[in-house]
């Protein structure tokens, strides 16, 4: 899309500079060279649609690219429901939009919000071109972390891998492992719209980050074997209890509790546009980066 740029003159009748009588011009100009180009590998996905706006109004980045098996051919932005079209058809080959932008050796990103399976494959083709990638790809493997890692240590490329893209899920985080020097009572309780893979990775990453701190926590029942008292994740006793009640945002809930205190964090996300802060805040670390990074919180 063009920009638009203005110059403010002052002339007199003459056409000589006049400090009394202001006037302007504009004139179209193409975006910014210095923009980061990136692309999108999964856009016709939910997340995929929101990174797509969010990125063509994002200042300093450029849409370069919408990758994706469904919706071959459509025009991307018409698919998001913006008002024009962006003239960027959904393509399938990851390898071809690379070409084209590493040939402008432009500043670029992709954008990966695929699939475990695939994820390794889509950074190696990307890092091959000199291109960075931010990873967004719930149950990612530590196996395939580490592979990434070594990948991209011998290419000295930058990669971020983001378990969750939520600002507000990495603060509740970060306010729990505060807490939990200071209560000997953890509980976890999450609710899902849907029962794909529960405790989710959220819930799990909660417990383990509070795990091995040298605190055992919940004593009073550490040994009991009833179910209904929730799935202990960790070694230190950590409880978590998953509900799936569609309706419900998704929402993380820790109790914190000693006698006659309860404290209690909550967080809910209701709409995968609160995603998109964490994603442009990721696209702009990782252009600066030579290796991977796993995690969005050494940013913030």
């Amino acid at each position: 899309m063009a920009a638009v740029s203005c110059c403010f003159f002052k002339l007199s009748h003459s056409g000589r500079l006049n400090p009394s009588r202001p006037s302007f011009s504009c004139s179209a100009s193409q975006p910014s060279q210095n923009n980061i180009k990136v692309i999108i590998n999964g856009a016709a996905k939910e997340i995929g649609r929101a990174a797509v706006v969010a990125v063509t109004k994002a200042r300093g980045m450029e849409l370069a690219g919408a990758v994706d098996n469904h919706f071959l051919g459509e025009d991307i932005g018409l698919l998001c429901d913006m008002e024009e079209p962006l003239e960027i058809p959904v393509v399938s080959d990851l390898t071809m939009v690379l070409g084209s932008i590493s040939q402008g050796k432009e500043v670029g990103v992709v954008i990966d919000f695929t699939d475990p399976s695939t994820v390794y494959e889509n950074v190696k083709q990307a890092t091959a071109f000199g291109m960075k990638s931010v990873v967004y790809v719930p149950r990612i493997k530590p196996e395939t972390v580490s592979a990434l890692s070594a990948l991209c240590d011998k290419a000295t490329m930058g990669c971020l891998v983001a378990p969750t893209l939520s600002i507000g899920s990495i603060l509740l985080q970060q306010a729990v492992i505060m807490a939990s020097f200071h209560y000997n009572n953890v509980e976890i309780v999450e609710s899902r719209p849907n029962a794909t893979d529960l405790p989710s990775p959220e819930a799990t990453q909660i417990a383990n980050n509070i795990s091995n701190l040298g605190q055992i926590y919940n004593r009073e029942d550490s040994s009991t074997d009833v179910q209904a008292r929730g799935q202990v994740i960790g070694e230190d006793g950590v409880r978590v209890h998953s509900m799936v009640l569609p309706g419900l945002p998704s929402s993380t809930q820790v109790y914190f509790s000693s006698p006659g205190d309860v404290y209690t964090v909550k967080h809910d996300i209701v709409d995968v546009r609160s995603l998109m802060p964490g994603l442009l805040l990721a696209i702009r670390k990782v252009v600066r980066l030579k290796n991977l990074v796993y995690g969005l919180e050494k940013f913030l």
